[in-house]
């Protein structure tokens, strides 16, 4: 069993609360979450991302998606048959069992869709920055560049 005290790290680090907070978010999940429904992760742009999820056996209508506070929800539930139309399983190897997985998302990044398609939720993510959070090529100018700003400053 893995266990970490990230106390220390609260206490040493001025301005990282979020990040030790993910930190200890990710080593307690990492155990506790289970492994169905089986996904994978890939890139399939410069600032693209899918997650596919297994779900073989689920409607569209047994599945929910949702995206709140950097945290992307996925639910699947089916509604037990009843009565006489019930299924009578010899061997039962196809998992329809509910299950909820979640996934952390990083800072600017959007779910745009999702599709179901042989088994298999896509779910489309792509990165967003925000104009002032992406790079800006500064001008190198003489001395004069500097002044005649500064001058500009002074006289409004």
């Amino acid at each position: 069993m893995r266990n970490f005290d990230l106390t220390p790290l609260y206490r040493s680090t001025v301005g990282f609360d979020r990040f030790a907070s993910m930190l200890d978010q990710v080593l307690t999940q990492e155990s506790a979450q289970p492994g169905y429904p089986p996904y994978n992760i890939e890139k399939t742009g410069d600032d693209a991302y899918r997650i596919t999820l297994a779900v073989a056996g689920f409607a569209m209508g047994d599945l929910d998606i949702e995206a709140r506070e950097g945290v992307l929800v996925v639910k699947g539930g089916k509604a037990p048959a009843d009565g006489d139309d019930a299924p009578v399983y010899l061997h039962r190897g196809i998992a329809e069992r509910s299950f909820e997985r979640r996934f952390q998302l990083a800072d600017h990044v959007n779910a745009t869709g999702a599709a179901l398609e042989n088994g298999l939720l896509h779910i489309d993510l792509v990165r967003e920055l925000p104009e002032a959070l992406k790079p800006r090529r500064i001008e190198i100018g003489g001395r004069k560049a500097i002044e005649g700003k500064r001058k500009a400053k002074a006289d409004a």
